[in-house]
């Protein structure tokens, strides 16, 4: 009934006087970021309205607009409409000049953008139909624009400045700093950074620098800001279950699963969508240990490259990795023993895009009052080198190796640092290859931070007798075990094969992993450190190993310093005792590209 009586009144009010005698303006009621969400709006409100147009704003966005009518009716209407509940209440009174050009109605005909000439008097109830079906104001009849549009004066274009939104305002200021010529603050307020701005902007495009944009420019501006977030369709959701709501590129990437504590929101397969993008949303509870924890989990997966830059606080943490394939950003924080965040997986070399997603999907972030629990895990293949649906980082080798001093230095095998680019203890623990004896085979690793380590290697203070009964702790499987694993075996010569005095040989099978391990003998004293098999050309059979004796280790022990620990007299060990012993000086080293 009111759309009714609302309809009445503007057909009397435009049947009052001549069209002809009247400035044209609209009301605009709605105004959306990209076109398919304005087109969507459009599609809505079409079964409402007979003079429905759809305009692109001097903004870069798309705007929805009723109209035109004569300027001194305009008001009238707009306020009749917004009492009935017709129209938003934020809707307003908009010039031609407002817009830049119109995609709505479909078809052939436009309405025209400067006050029109006469035109036929018609009801507003009733619009003329185009081919497509769309309504049409008769106003689709009037004269077409010129081809040419005059050129604004300064007087306009301040005019026309002075009618934009704060928000088109502090657009205006971010597309000018993207574009590189602003680097003041985000204030809607046009002061002499921002003139200084756009008068060089303007120079740079061979305009003349006045430092005001005229509507035409602030839209060639606008339009080259936001042509790069064309089709990654910028859209809200709210994740209940994670308890998430922000902005996403939906265009881009699609909801996958649950796999707690992340909601996988990987690549669109289409061929509208190339762009090898990635979301998580980050979701558990937890506290300040728990938080910490995830960070350096985080920091174990392929998907976050080693380099960039780190931040861990009590409450936050923030991450960013980059390589040659991709950038990563994650940053969580723990708010009333919930810990919420996100990451961001982008392709490298597409920095433009990537830093404008990031900052939507920052500035909409919004905590919501779930949290992923456990129970809502997808069903998925469970795989050790997988956490949470994602792969572990590998490295490109795994050996093993000891303590040697309080300090938590370690002895290796010289094969396990070869052509790395990192090195790690027990996985996490970075550390720095202090010396290599490459004519033993052994290598010297200090940790970048100070590590205390349970127990260090003693060596046994006698030459041992041959055939004894000797044991080797190591990494055996890259640590998938979690511990170290013996392998029991015999000494069977204190001497390599062709009298090397530094080398002892061994009977016993190991795998590649084990070297750099401690051998013991059965009372848990050090008697050398075992050597990769692969220190010549020769293939020896699977029971032979050599072990650098005590010898070679103090010689590159002396030369920094360190003095080894001897070990006093002692008794033969159980087996199981002796492995608790080894696994408090044995370490897992891993070398990284």
């Amino acid at each position: 009934m009111l759309r009714v009586l609302f309809i009445l009144f503007v057909a009397c009010v435009m049947t009052a006087k001549p069209a002809a005698a009247q400035q044209q303006v609209f009301i605009q009621i709605e105004a959306q970021p990209s076109l398919s969400l304005a087109q969507n709006s459009l599609r809505s409100y079409a079964g409402r309205f007979g003079d429905l147009n759809g305009f692109e704003l001097n903004s870069g966005w798309f705007g929805i607009a009723l109209g035109p009518y004569p300027e001194e009716d305009a008001a009238g209407i707009l306020r009749s409409m917004r009492a009935a509940g017709l129209i938003p209440r934020d809707s307003y009174i908009a010039q031609s000049n407002d817009f830049a050009s119109q995609f709505w109605p479909e078809g052939p005909a436009r309405l025209p953008l400067e006050s029109p000439e006469a035109a036929p008097e018609t009801s507003l109830s009733q619009g003329n139909q185009t081919d497509s079906g769309h309504s049409q104001s008769a106003l689709a009849t009037a004269a077409e624009p010129e081809e040419t549009p005059r050129r604004e004066t300064l007087r306009e274009a301040r005019a026309g400045e002075a009618r934009l939104t704060r928000d088109t305002r502090g657009e205006i200021q971010r597309a000018l700093a993207w574009a590189g010529f602003y680097q003041g603050r985000i204030d809607a307020s046009f002061g002499p950074g921002t003139r200084r701005a756009m008068s060089r902007w303007q120079e740079a495009r061979a305009l003349p620098g006045t430092g005001i944009l005229t509507t035409r420019q602030r839209a060639m501006l606008l339009n080259d800001y936001n042509a790069l977030l064309e089709g990654l369709d910028l859209s809200p959701i709210e994740d209940t279950q994670a308890g998430i709501a922000m902005t996403l590129p939906l265009g881009i990437v699609q909801f996958a699963r649950y796999e707690p504590p992340f909601a996988h929101y990987e690549a669109r397969n289409t061929p509208q969508s190339d762009l090898d993008a990635q979301v998580l949303l980050i979701s558990q509870r937890g506290d300040r240990a728990a938080l910490a924890g995830l960070y350096d989990v985080l920091q174990t997966l392929e998907i976050v490259p080693l380099r960039g830059a780190r931040q861990l606080r009590a409450d936050a943490f923030a991450i960013t990795g980059q390589d040659a394939a991709r950038i990563t950003h994650i940053e969580a924080r723990l708010e009333a023993g919930q810990i919420k965040g996100f990451a961001l997986i982008w392709p490298a070399g597409d920095e433009g895009r990537r830093t404008r997603v990031l900052a939507l999907m920052q500035e909409s972030f919004t905590r919501l009052e779930n949290v992923l629990e456990p129970s809502v895990a997808s069903v998925a293949t469970e795989r050790i080198d997988l956490l949470a649906g994602l792969e572990i980082r590998q490295p490109l080798r795994t050996r093993s190796g000891f303590f040697i001093d309080r300090r938590g230095w370690v002895m290796t095998t010289a094969d396990a640092v070869a052509g790395c680019s990192r090195v790690t203890i027990d996985a996490t623990a970075q550390a720095e290859v202090e010396s290599v004896a490459n004519e033993v085979g052994l290598a010297l690793l200090r940790p970048s931070d100070p590590l205390a380590p349970p127990s260090v290697a003693a060596f046994a203070p006698d030459t041992p007798r041959l055939r004894s009964e000797i044991a080797v702790a190591g990494y055996s499987y890259g640590g998938v075990l979690g511990a170290p694993s013996i392998t029991f075996g015999t000494l069977e010569d204190l001497r390599g094969l062709s009298g090397e005095p530094e080398l002892k040989r061994l009977a016993l099978s190991v795998l590649d992993s084990d070297a750099g391990g401690p051998v013991l003998d059965d009372g848990g004293a050090v008697l050398g450190l075992l050597l990769s098999k692969k220190t010549s050309d020769r293939l020896l059979p699977d029971n032979v190993s050599f072990a650098a004796g005590p010898e070679a280790i103090g010689r590159l022990l002396l030369d920094t310093g360190i003095t080894p620990e001897r070990a006093g007299p002692g008794e033969s060990l159980p087996p199981e005792i002796l492995r608790q012993q080894a696994a408090r000086i044995t370490v897992l080293v891993s070398c990284w590209e």
